[in-house]
């Protein structure tokens, strides 16, 4: 016992060294660090920090998040991310509610995880620790990853391999307890990510069949006892955080149809973009690509020498296993047009939730690292000094992933916001209010501001928007005015806060007017050269 929790500390310690070298401009300004360059960055920094301050005041409350005012359960318009805020807890009460703090301990925990459950799950297929190691390596740090840095849950992808690895428990010991075990790291994996949990879920269903095939266990009681063990229990925990999507499906129709996922689909291109240092040369030679899937030179060399191993019986179940999980992902990242996506959307409900095709290449990286540490452990196994060509590889294969980063560090926040977090509770509206014809995604500044005072906002950004935001983006972009003043009266809105740097020349002179048109409806709470908070005292008739 003594032994295994050595090697699970060093495994842990590996893990966080090397995500501290692959995100080091994040990790050095932690508690300021983060893509607040675009607006994905933003939501993912407010959506982390929302849910850990909740689960720590409030939890029942959790998918009442603070946007869209006066809707109610608005989290559900996008990822939860309940698992990252989880994760960010820690830090988040640690530096006493700093955002960032939340959501970059999220990040690095969602890394070292990774690299963790590749490493066990190759660990227990080949035994051999060093194959294990340089497979952790490759799928924990691959390109993909560092892609999506501004998308937290993308980053959750350790339930891939911790559920395969309870698989592979379930299929050499089948019982109860691990199609229990089994359920139940499925849940985690649907909870950090939607797009996750149901590649996870579909991984899942092709091994139980493979290895019932091969492993002639169609007619095996306890098999079948556990496989059914493993469903229902992630079906019953899932169930209630699944809850106010079906909601939100049933009662606002939110849906997104096949044809979407054609602008989302992979390319051949796809699996040879990267951006890391030793990669980057490739992006002159491809055509256009929407997402980054090389999983690097040493998994996709191993791996490909895969089919040299199918004479070992031993190996032909595991082999037939990832390499099914590898070219059907592959198929269906193309999209609709390639015909299993389609017949996918067709069956399964959850897909018309869905919209990027392409993210099924975070399952290809995930088999084909898989697929090159059995091949590894199997030259290692055949050559001499192995220890240290293993360790040389595994050292390369870091060296090869390193990737560029280039990460914004925050300014203070605004004075404005502090004097707004000591003010009584009510609802604020932040200005300029921006209407579609300007982009909508500049609302996920003041989600990201909001963490500062966790006052309500009319203000939102996420996959699902409200009609009536739609319908009344026009008129509050326009205020102060008397319709705006209409709909603020009626939501019950009780603060504005108007950022001067949003108005210019002939704009700057018209709100100007009209705050001192209406200044006896507006009480000045606090004001500097780039920032006006108002308390709504009153409405014009």
């Amino acid at each position: 016992m003594t032994r295994h929790r050595g090697e699970l500390a060093i495994v842990l310690c590996a893990s966080a060294a090397l995500a501290a070298l692959f995100l080091f401009p994040i990790v050095s300004h932690f508690t300021r660090a983060g893509r607040i360059d675009n607006a994905d960055g933003q939501f993912a920094i407010w959506n982390v920090a929302w849910v850990a301050r909740t689960l720590l005041t409030d939890p029942r409350h959790v998918f009442d998040a603070n946007i869209f005012f006066p809707h109610r359960s608005t989290l559900s318009y996008s990822e939860a991310n309940l698992v990252a805020g989880a994760l960010g807890l820690p830090a988040y009460w640690l530096t006493h509610g700093n955002a960032f703090a939340a959501h970059n301990a999220a990040l690095v925990l969602a890394f070292v995880l990774s690299a963790t459950g590749m490493y066990y799950l190759v660990r227990r297929l080949t035994t051999d620790r060093r194959a294990a190691a340089v497979s952790a390596v490759c799928f924990a740090f691959c390109p993909y990853m560092f892609a999506h840095l501004p998308h937290i849950q993308l980053l959750m992808t350790f339930g891939l391999p911790f559920s395969m690895l309870a698989f592979h428990r379930l299929n050499e010991r089948p019982g109860i307890v691990t199609g229990a075990v089994l359920g139940a790291v499925m849940t985690v994996q649907a909870i950090a990510c939607g797009y996750y949990g149901v590649f996870d879920a579909l991984m899942v269903g092709v091994a139980v069949l493979i290895a019932a095939a091969i492993g002639r266990r169609w007619s095996d009681v306890d098999y079948w006892l556990a496989v059914g063990t493993a469903a229902s229990v992630a079906v019953v925990l899932v169930a209630p955080v699944y809850a106010p999507y079906v909601r939100l499906q049933r009662d606002l129709g939110f849906a997104r149809p096949l044809e979407a996922a054609d602008m989302f689909s992979a390319a051949w291109s796809t699996y040879l973009a990267s951006s890391s240092y030793l990669h980057i040369w490739m992006l002159n030679y491809l055509p256009p690509w929407k997402e980054v899937a090389f999983p690097g030179f040493v998994a996709v060399v191993f791996a490909l020498a895969a089919p040299g191993l199918w004479w070992r019986t031993r190996l032909r179940e595991t082999l037939s296993i990832y390499g099914a999980i590898a070219a059907l992902a592959l198929w269906a990242s193309f999209g609709p047009r390639a015909g299993l996506y389609a017949a996918l959307y067709r069956t399964i409900p959850v897909f018309s939730l869905l919209r990027a095709s392409q993210r099924f290449g975070i399952v290809v990286d995930f088999a084909t690292c898989v697929l090159a540490g059995i091949v590894l452990a199997a030259v290692l196994a055949r050559i001499r000094y192995a220890t240290a060509v293993g360790v040389a590889i595994a050292i390369f294969a870091a060296i090869e992933l390193l990737v560029p980063l280039n990460i914004p560090i925050a300014d203070p926040p605004d004075p404005a916001y502090a004097v707004l977090a000591r003010q009584p509770a009510g609802a604020l509206i932040e200005l300029p209010f921006y209407y579609p014809e300007v982009g909508l995604y500049q609302h996920a500044k003041y989600m990201l501001a909001s963490t500062y005072h966790w006052k309500p906002i009319v203000n939102g950004y996420s996959d699902y928007i409200p009609p009536d935001f739609y319908d009344h983006a026009l008129t509050l972009a326009a205020f102060p005015n008397r319709d705006g003043f209409k709909i603020l009266e009626a939501n019950h809105v009780r603060y504005a806060m108007f950022h001067m740097y949003g108005y210019n020349g002939e704009n700057r002179h018209e709100i100007l007017g009209r705050l001192a048109d209406f200044h006896a409806y507006l009480r000045p709470v606090f004001a500097n050269e780039t920032t006006q908070l108002y308390e709504i005292t009153g409405f014009p008739r």
